[in-house]
């Protein structure tokens, strides 16, 4: 496997990787050029696996070796040192690993829905931590895709992947839009939407009858926020877990978790 050494930060050639910590920059940099950034070696074997084409991976001058099976094909290696790899980043790569990735082209929500049992589907959700956990917990707990309101995070941003543990390569997705209208889209495919609240009115969530249960599309809004009076109105149940001790609600990475949990618990594994 060719390597080529890197000995200063703002070389060209590792130009995909600059300011990984800057949300914004990465935010208008990625997407645009159709590239996503990969960190650490178990993700970035995941990235391949899934199918997505290697632009070019950059480590540790150290951990060289980590890569040595891998068929790299034209995709070039770039090695540094710690030192140029933090100030090329913006972090201390602490995984010594990074990749950068081809995206590919995102199915449309009809594609997604069509060969989906349960689907997750998320308003505002701009938290890449809390993005990454949901699509670790989707990935886990037996449903089938996620679909995001236009506002929702990018899924394949470099701490979202983290977070997922590259599930975001194992779970489709798609946009629904024009938002929230387009839950329309998802009742006519068959599906009852569940809007996820703490509202008091709301059904506890193991009490929902078999047909709620069968074809179920759990709704959930931002953390804080939650579902706008919109998204709400487009559903068609609004869903409590029940809580205790006074807490009004959970995480909504942990809230989704639950709810697939719940949903999923008489599925065979």
């Amino acid at each position: 496997m060719p390597v080529e050494l890197i000995t200063e930060p703002d070389d060209e050639r590792i130009a995909d990787y600059r300011a990984l910590t800057d949300v914004e920059l990465r935010t208008r940099w990625e997407p645009p050029h159709g590239l996503f950034i990969a960190e650490g070696e178990l993700v970035l074997r995941r990235a391949l696996r899934a199918g997505y084409p290697a632009r070019s991976y950059l480590v540790d001058a150290k951990r060289v070796d980590q890569l040595a099976d891998l068929d790299t094909g034209d995709a070039p290696v770039y090695a540094a040192t710690p030192d140029v790899l933090q100030e090329a980043t913006g972090f201390h790569v602490h995984r010594g690993v990074l990749a950068s990735f081809r995206r590919k082209p995102l199915p449309s929500a009809a594609e997604v829905l069509a060969t989906a049992r349960r689907v997750v589907i998320l308003e505002d959700v701009n938290n890449h931590t809390n993005l990454g956990a949901i699509f670790r917990a989707v990935a886990a707990l037996g449903v089938d895709a996620v679909l995001l309101s236009p506002s929702c995070a990018d899924p394949l941003y470099r701490r979202s992947v983290r977070v997922s543990m590259g599930e975001v390569f194992a779970v489709p997705y798609a946009k629904l839009d024009p938002w929230p209208t387009a839950l329309a889209q998802v009742r006519d495919a068959g599906f009852t939407v569940l809007a996820m609240t703490p509202a008091p009115d709301a059904v506890p969530i193991q009490q929902l009858t078999p047909a709620q249960r069968a074809r179920a599309a759990l709704l959930l809004g931002a953390e804080g926020a939650g579902l706008t009076q919109a998204a709400m109105a487009a559903s068609d149940v609004r869903v409590v877990i029940p809580m205790r001790r006074g807490v009004d609600s959970l995480n909504v990475a942990a809230a989704t978790a639950v709810a697939c949990w719940e949903l999923g618990r008489d599925d065979p594994l």
